[in-house]
């Protein structure tokens, strides 16, 4: 077992990327700083006086201080628990735009 051909980790098995059950504080505390540089980007926008379609969008969605903690934290899932499940367990969450839901959930 100690030659060349030694097993790998990947090889052994077992999870190989470890993913809290929970968001951490200070994940949660990044995600509220990150909604509300993009609120920023946002307003900057549509105070210079630009118009497109995705600006108008943009504007329709809530505000960071107007989201409930569900929304902020949880996306909604056909397959989850409740319909929902963690932020975090979304690949790539901090660069979709999840802060609706469908109506009802």
């Amino acid at each position: 077992m100690f030659g060349a051909f030694r097993p790998s980790i990947i090889a052994q098995g077992g999870l190989l990327w470890k993913n809290p059950f929970r968001m951490s504080t200070t994940r949660k505390a990044n995600l509220r700083k990150r909604l509300k540089d993009v609120d920023n980007v946002i307003s900057t926008v549509a105070d210079s006086g630009v118009q497109c379609k995705a600006l108008d969008r943009a504007l329709a969605l809530p505000k960071e201080s107007e989201m409930l903690p569900r929304e902020k934290y949880t996306v909604f899932t056909r397959t989850g628990k409740n319909y929902r499940k963690s932020i975090h367990k979304v690949p790539k969450f901090t660069k979709t735009t999840n802060r609706t839901s469908p109506r009802g959930f």
